[in-house]
């Protein structure tokens, strides 16, 4: 790896940026060149058809001048960022809910291959909070059961089916928003659940799948019964560092949830919390849309880092681990972007209908 020692450029390589549209602004080519960041995630809005979603994603790299970490959101069902293109992904419960392991799998390589095939290298998926009373509302057919262990099973078959098609999966969203009755875009959820509890149930699936996670976002959600701080665990020192990467031992690369989110922002502002989630342990920050914020967390980071020698060395390692991992994860260097052949598409698009009406 290349040092770095210039703290603006390594202030940029923590983010994780969203785009406004189908197409890169002027402005957004101008702040993109400034902050260099090490990702990009694409939501509906960015998403038309299978060659804009390539040209976006491959003027995105050129103006960067660097491979990044190319995210979408696909998780099936509510969540399903690539539906205009191949049709509706089954849920993760309609999937869970047909007992069979092959599925299981099938739905990753499915995601995966849908991913894959739009020039993605990441999908923030799967979902491993528990399907508790408290949330049932909140997070609907993203969650599959209240047993630890049917998460394990439903996710460890999903994980390895994306692995196969060359996609980095994220586990989300530590240590667990199952015992939450608030929205996170919105809110803060207060989740009242004892130690015993999250250790035990929620936090399970971080334990036994550790080994098979690139990547886990970590909840905007605080956990007042634990930690009597109360801050949000996305900029907690507390589950970060000490339980996420010290007592679970987990090795990947920690990544905030979208920093624009109500579950964060109505407690700092951006900035600071960019700050606090780099000192507490996180090693890329995701801001979804905003420009403006995207420009007020890199100025509060690089600020921060000038002014204290022990937050710019907090950073340096945070920047450091991101990009060792990026260099062990070879196909983040060497994907190539190439518009997909329509039959392909057409196919695929096929055999997900297929699978929704199996899964029905």
């Amino acid at each position: 790896m290349t040092p770095v020692h210039n703290l603006r450029q390594v202030a940029g390589r923590v983010l994780m940026v969203g785009l406004e549209g189908p197409s890169v602004t002027a402005l957004e080519r101008s702040w993109l060149r400034l902050i260099k960041p090490s990702g990009v995630i694409l939501f509906r809005r960015n998403i038309e058809t299978p060659e804009q979603v390539i040209d976006l994603l491959r003027e995105t790299t050129s103006i960067v001048g660097r491979p990044l970490l190319r995210a979408v959101d696909m998780e099936g069902g509510l969540v399903d960022r690539l539906r205009g293109i191949f049709g509706a992904m089954p849920s993760p419960a309609d999937v869970y809910g047909t007992r069979n392991p092959d599925l299981y799998h099938h739905h990753g390589i499915l995601i995966g291959r849908a991913a894959h095939m739009m020039g993605f290298n990441a999908c923030f998926a799967p979902v491993l909070d528990l399907a508790l009373p408290e949330a049932k509302e909140v997070l609907g057919s993203r969650v599959i059961s209240a047993r630890p262990s049917d998460v394990v099973h439903y996710a460890s078959a999903f994980l390895t089916g994306l692995a196969k098609q060359e996609i980095y999966a994220c586990g989300k969203h530590f240590p667990g928003l199952g015992g939450g009755t608030l929205d996170s875009h919105m809110h803060l959820p207060e989740i009242r659940r004892t130690w015993d509890q999250l250790w035990n149930e929620d936090m399970v699936p971080y334990r036994e799948l550790a080994h098979l996670l690139p990547m886990v976002m970590v909840a905007h959600a605080s956990y007042p019964l634990v930690d009597q701080f109360r801050f949000p665990a996305s900029i907690s020192e507390y589950w970060i560092s000490r339980i996420l990467r010290k007592r679970i031992g987990y090795k990947g690369l920690v990544i905030s949830d979208n920093m624009e989110m109500g579950g964060v922002l109505s407690q700092r502002s951006i900035g600071d919390a960019a700050v606090k989630a780099i000192a507490a342990g996180t090693d890329m920050i995701e801001i979804c849309k905003d420009p403006a914020l995207v420009i007020e967390a890199f100025e509060g980071i690089l600020r921060q880092a000038e002014f204290s020698p022990t937050f710019a060395k907090q950073l340096r390692f945070s920047h450091r681990r991101l990009e060792d991992w990026k260099e062990r994860h070879v196909i983040i260097q060497t994907q190539l972007l190439r518009h997909p052949n329509p039959a392909r598409v057409e196919k695929l698009r096929a055999e997900i209908a297929h699978f929704r009406e199996i899964c029905s």
